[in-house]
């Protein structure tokens, strides 16, 4: 599953982060958005990839984003 952030609109409430945070991390130091963890992190802070081990737990936290900025291929 590909992952993909808009960081322009997400607003740092942490929600992806505290949903799943093997994948969601806000990035304090830099900006306080949200971004893909560096483990599945694909060239840009916003863009990643999963396993279908991770899918359900990505969902999640894509369902449960106030500002509905995280979309999935």
């Amino acid at each position: 599953m590909k992952i993909f952030i808009d960081r322009e609109g997400c607003i740092g409430c942490g929600t992806c982060e505290a949903v799943c945070p093997e994948v969601f991390k806000l990035l304090i130091e830099l900006d306080g958005k949200a971004a893909i963890t560096e483990k599945y992190r694909k060239e840009e802070l916003g863009k990643g990839e999963v396993g279908d081990e991770l899918t359900a737990c990505v969902e999640n936290a894509k369902i449960s984003c106030p500002v509905q900025v995280i979309s999935t291929e």
